[in-house]
């Protein structure tokens, strides 16, 4: 089964074990050596931000574990009697036969026994997705899928020792493809990672060596510069803030199968779809047959042998068996199953050979298809029988084909197609409504449910192949009709070569390719096992209509972090520049830890905590570390120039200790709650509220307890400033 959250114990590692909580360990020590233990308040936060990522992380742990069993992939055995049993993938053994058909993931290496037109997409072995013919006694590689057909198989391996196993060992090893957002995160970490120790150091020796700092208050110094470089809030933010984030998502009823993909959620620009249960309902009936020259007797016994020809099922298979009933007067030599590539499937009987398909891609007969789009122009399936001599397995080898009838199927609008389309459109997002439909019945439902540009269609067998042609025509339209499996994959690269965020939303195996390689893959439950693999996102109750509530969380998560993520940038920022500042002049660093843990948590703690908890429904778009500058950096240079003003007037007029760490801790304050404030922009009564209280609480510690900080009181204050 695949993986979704770590376990209680990689947990807690991943909240304890980590590189700065050393570092603050480390400082801890050099405090208690100080003989200043006021100064290690700061512990008190790494520990409370360590508890409070190990809780909710494995709260929300259960949750998506409870969500991974509905969605784990299941094998169906093949038992003794014949009988089928759904078994998981854990429990197969080496020698046991099992089922596979359209849909599925092959969960084992093994051997073909029996074979029912099987065709496997075999793309992660060779990079090529056209479909490969399996008969008895050919190999079959875990990882691949079925694309067509069934059949039965040997295992021949156990799920830990296939080949998909040994692809995976390999691709742990290598360099994990992050987000934006964490990687900027992660140069910001690498880049102050480095800088850490050196400039402790330095910084120590300049005030013990240099400045003829005791001992004692050098250690101090030098932890409150090296304290305010450490962005752990930073990092401690952006990890529960994705947990809260799947939290949410998967109360929502959506399973979050990798992390990144929160990110990729609230920045898509471009969703491409099917037609085919997220516009409409997925539950075709069959409306009209109009058969050419024959009764629709024999019409109803050809259509009860084939429809009945073959194992698997889809909305159409379901909608013609329910209309036509089983009948014995045609026996079955040989079939095709239907495939997206094919756009047909077929029987080969004593006489003849029967094919059922797209009437555009079985014959050229100008009546039949004018006929045909008359029905596709109102938005309805058609399918055209016949028969020919051969059986075909592709469309441009079929000669001497008969026409012997169209069947017409309809399909509903979801109810709540509107309102959702309508909030995309709100939100800025193109839908590209991408369907192996006639595109002029796709424009149509996409007409019905209020897509903008639906009017724009095109027959995607019209696209050129080269991309380059590709990104220069896809952005023109908004309906993409007779799209093969291949084709979804190219749309989905223009778009991306396009500049557009892409979010993929599918539930077959035509989708997998394009799942793949969107930026955000998102499948339906009850979709097929390859499409919920490869995705990032499994929507549980299959409701294309809960992508609304989906993307506004997606969308809460990454501007939340974006947001307060300025906060603790800003006070790295300063502590770096600060620190090498006060190395240069010799003169003691303008902090102590105490005075720190104040600001850090009026300024920059609290306020975070609160400000992520809000809901942001506007659009997101790419530039992390620009936003984030664009506010911490000129208020890290600002407090910068500020405490350089007061060491330069500290030097002039000779101010005591005491008033010099006032007006420096004043200054922090300050400037650290200007971006508390700046950051609440647009103000809302929470957030005018949260400021007020931050403010006063900041003004009220000083107030109370100031040699506790130390800082003056009001009274020695005033009475300083009176002399001055």
């Amino acid at each position: 089964m695949k993986t979704t959250s770590r376990t209680i114990s990689q947990i807690v590692r991943a909240h304890t074990l980590t590189y700065f909580n050393l570092l603050n360990v480390i400082l801890a020590g050099f405090i208690i050596l100080s003989g200043q233990y006021k100064n290690m308040l700061f512990m008190g936060i790494v520990i409370s931000n360590s508890l409070i990522g190990i809780i909710q992380e494995c709260k929300v742990k259960s949750l998506i574990d409870k969500l991974s069993v509905i969605t784990a992939t299941k094998a169906r055995k093949l038992t003794a009697d014949g009988t089928i049993t759904e078994i998981p993938i854990e429990s197969l053994a080496v020698s046991d036969t099992i089922h596979i058909m359209t849909g599925d993931q092959i969960v084992a290496d093994g051997e073909v026994l029996t074979s029912d037109g099987l065709e496997v997409n075999e793309s992660h072995l060779t990079g090529e997705s056209v479909p490969v013919f399996k008969k008895p006694g050919d190999f079959l590689y875990s990882g691949s899928f079925i694309v067509a057909g069934s059949g039965t198989a040997k295992v021949l391996k156990s799920v830990e020792d296939s080949y998909a196993a040994e692809l995976t060992k390999k691709a742990q090893t290598k360099r994990r493809a992050t987000s934006e957002m964490q990687d900027a995160i992660k140069r910001i970490i690498r880049y102050v990672s480095f800088a850490i120790v050196p400039i402790g150091a330095a910084l120590f020796c300049i005030q013990y060596f240099r400045a003829n700092d005791t001992l004692s208050n050098a250690l101090v110094s030098t932890v409150a510069g090296v304290l305010g470089m450490i962005p752990e809030g930073l990092v401690l933010l952006t990890s529960v803030s994705f947990i809260l984030g799947v939290g949410r998502l998967a109360r929502k009823k959506a399973l979050v199968q990798e992390m990144e993909a929160i990110e990729a959620l609230a920045r898509v620009d471009v969703l491409c779809l099917d037609k085919t249960g997220t516009i409409t309902t997925g539950e075709l009936t069959v409306d009209e047959v109009i058969p050419f020259g024959v009764d629709k007797e024999m019409i109803h016994d050809i259509m009860g042998t084939l429809v009945y020809a073959f194992t698997e099922t889809n909305a159409t298979s379901t909608a013609l068996q329910a209309f036509f009933k089983e009948t014995d007067t045609y026996s079955v030599t040989d079939s095709v199953p239907f495939s997206s590539r094919r756009k047909f499937m077929g029987i080969q009987t004593k006489d003849k050979c029967f094919l059922l398909g797209a009437p555009d891609y079985l014959t050229k007969d100008d009546e039949i298809l004018k006929k045909a789009a008359t029905y596709s122009n109102e938005g309805l399936r058609v399918l055209l029988l016949g028969s020919c001599q051969k059986l075909y397995k592709d469309a441009k080898e079929i000669e001497e084909f008969t026409p012997l009838s169209l069947i017409v199927l309809s399909d509903c609008v979801k109810e709540d197609a509107l309102d959702t389309f309508a909030f995309f459109a709100k939100q800025g997002v193109a839908v590209k409504v991408i369907s192996g439909d006639d595109p002029v019945t796709v424009s149509y439902i996409a007409r019905l449910a209020g897509i903008p540009g639906a009017d724009a269609y095109i027959d995607a067998g019209t696209l050129p192949d080269d991309i380059d042609e590709l990104c220069k025509i896809a952005p023109k339209y908004s309906v993409f009709g007779r799209v093969t499996p291949e084709k979804k994959q190219a749309l989905v690269h223009a778009f991306q070569n396009a500049g557009h965020v892409v979010g993929m939303v599918g539930d077959g195996i035509n989708d997998v390719l394009a799942l793949k390689d969107a930026d955000c893959g998102i499948a339906m439950a009850n979709g097929a096992d390859a499409a919920k693999q490869c995705a990032h996102i499994v929507l549980m109750d299959s409701n294309f209509a809960s992508m609304e509530n989906i993307v506004k969380e997606g969308r809460t998560t990454i501007a939340n972090i974006e947001r307060v993520s300025a906060l603790y940038l800003t006070k790295t920022i300063y502590s770096v520049l600060l620190c090498t500042i006060f190395i240069i002049i010799g003169k003691s660093y303008p902090f102590i830890p105490i005075q720190l843990s104040l600001i850090g948590a009026t300024a920059i703690g609290i306020p975070s905590f609160f400000l992520a908890l809000e809901k942001h429904e506007e659009p997101t778009t790419t530039g992390f570390l620009r936003h984030v500058l664009r506010i911490s950096l000129p208020a890290a240079l600002i407090l910068c120039v500020g405490i350089c003003a007061i060491q330069f007037l500290s030097l002039r007029f000779g101010f005591t200790t005491a008033f010099h760490q006032t007006l420096n801790l004043l200054a922090g304050g300050v400037v650290s709650l200007g971006v508390v404030a700046r950051v609440c922009h647009p103000w809302t009564k929470r957030r005018t509220l949260l400021f007020t209280l931050m403010t006063i609480i900041f003004v009220c510690a000083i107030l109370v307890a100031p040699h506790f900080f130390g800082v003056l009181s009001l009274r020695e204050f005033i009475h300083v400033i009176s002399f001055i």
